[in-house]
């Protein structure tokens, strides 16, 4: 039964780089569970607490992904070594400085947009509503999480752009 209404040839591209983001989504998980671990410093709460949030979304999102493959009626891939293979996000140290650690999500952050992206893309030519809709809000929360590891990190004396200036 088709109940999707879709052709596995337009669907295939979707799934493959559901895969890829699903890959992507376990090492970021890993790697703040890490630095969740491993931070220290006059930091310490506010980060200990920030990096716990980040990976309990990012928990809730690999189920959500690997059930949006299977929607899709895919095996969404589930070794580790597939993950560390297929992900555009490294592995860190965990012996890193709050501002490293900050500094290397925010980069990683980017990581998962791109992929985020490429998703749209393709779901956009296959018509996959589910999934267009399902990673539209994933976008819509990690740039939000950016923004503020972002606003952390940078000097209480930096300004916005002001949108009401005239040129």
């Amino acid at each position: 039964m088709n109940y999707l209404n879709m052709s596995d040839k337009e669907l295939t591209p979707v799934v493959i780089e559901l895969n890829t983001l699903l890959a992507d989504y376990h090492v970021y998980y890993q790697k703040l569970r890490s630095f969740h671990w491993n931070i220290l410093g006059k930091n310490f709460f506010d980060l200990h607490n920030k990096f716990e949030e980040l990976y309990t979304t990012a928990q809730t999102k690999i189920d959500e992904i690997a059930e949006r493959i299977l929607t899709l009626k895919y095996h969404p891939i589930s070794k580790m070594s597939d993950y560390l293979e297929m992900s555009s996000i490294e592995e860190s140290s965990p012996l890193l400085t709050d501002s490293e650690m900050v500094e290397i999500l925010i980069n990683d952050h980017k990581l998962l947009l791109a992929q985020m992206k490429l998703v749209i893309d393709h779901a956009n030519k296959a018509g996959d509503e589910g999934t267009i809709d399902l990673i539209g809000a994933y976008i819509r929360e990690l740039e939000k999480s950016s923004w503020m590891l972002n606003a952390w990190s940078t000097k209480t004396t930096a300004q916005l752009n002001n949108s009401m200036v005239k040129s």
